[in-house]
C-alpha cells in the first residue's frame, strides 16, 4: 500500500474578495506539476463565495462536473434549460459533453456559500450535455454512494468509471470500504478522520494506491468524500 498526504495548507490558494478558493490540484493561475490530478480526477476546488456574488456564464466541454454544497445555497443556470439551487445534502452532476454554458451564484444576499467543485475527465468525448441533481438522506450515518457510472443504489450517473461516496461519521464511528478499482482519493470536508492509520483534518486529502480497503475512523464528527478511481 502506498499513501500520500496532501495537507490543506499545501493547496493552492487565492482570495479574490468575493471568492476565497483552495485548489487541491493545479487550476487556473495555480500550477504545481506534482499535482495535476489523480487518475481521472482533475479538480477539487473548495470555494467560499460572498453573498450575491458568483461565476457569470462560462462554457465547458468534455468534463464531468460535480458540485457538493457544504453550507448555504448555490444557484445554477445553464444553456440546456436547467435552473436550480443546490443546498447541503444535495449533489449535482453536469456532464458538459460537446459543450454547455452555465453560471453559479450564491443564492443568498446575506450568507456566504461554501461548496466543493469537482472535475472528472470523461470516458467519452463530445457526448450530449446532461444535468442531474439529487438530495441524499443524512441518516443513517456512514458511507453513502452518491455518484457512480451506472446510477446504482439511487446515485447520480457520471460519464466515467468511478464511484463517489459521501462519508458522514459521528465521533468514534468507523467505516470500511473495499476498493473496487486501483486507487482512492479521500477528501476531508470537516472534522477529523484517521484513514488507514493517517490522521486527516478539514481540507486534507489522501491518495491511496495498491491497497484492498480503506478504514476510516472519526476522532470527531466528520464529513468527507471518498473517490474510488481507476
Amino acid at each position: 500500500m502506498q499513501m500520500h498526504l496532501r495537507k490543506a495548507s499545501q493547496r493552492g490558494h487565492a482570495d479574490h474578495g468575493w471568492l476565497d478558493t483552495n485548489h487541491t490540484f493545479s487550476f487556473a493561475g495555480y500550477r504545481d506539476p506534482e499535482y495535476m490530478g489523480f487518475g481521472h480526477l482533475r479538480v477539487i476546488n473548495e470555494d467560499r463565495v460572498a453573498p450575491g456574488r458568483g461565476f457569470g456564464a462560462h462554457s465547458h466541454r468534455n468534463m464531468e462536473i460535480i458540485s457538493y454544497v457544504v453550507a448555504g445555497g448555490l444557484e445554477h443556470k445553464d444553456s440546456i434549460g436547467t435552473g436550480s439551487v443546490i443546498r447541503p445534502g444535495e449533489v449535482q452532476v453536469m456532464s458538459a459533453g460537446r459543450g454547455v454554458a452555465h453560471s453559479e451564484f450564491n443564492a443568498s444576499a446575506l450568507e456566504p456559500v461554501h461548496f466543493l467543485q469537482i472535475w472528472v475527465l470523461p470516458a467519452e468525448g463530445n457526448t450530449q450535455p446532461r444535468y442531474d441533481q439529487r438530495a441524499f438522506d443524512t441518516t443513517p450515518r456512514g458511507a453513502r454512494l452518491v455518484v457512480s457510472p451506472d446510477g446504482r443504489d439511487g446515485s447520480l450517473r457520471v460519464g466515467q468509471d468511478m464511484d463517489l461516496y459521501r462519508l458522514l461519521l459521528d465521533a468514534e464511528q468507523s467505516v470500511t470500504h473495499a476498493i473496487a478499482r486501483g486507487r482512492v482519493w479521500m477528501q476531508v470536508i470537516r472534522g477529523e478522520l484517521e484513514v488507514n492509520g493517517v490522521l486527516l483534518q478539514a481540507g486534507d486529502g489522501l491518495a491511496i494506491v495498491e491497497a484492498s480497503e480503506v478504514i476510516a475512523k472519526a476522532s470527531a464528527d466528520a464529513e468527507a468524500l471518498l473517490f474510488d478511481l481507476i
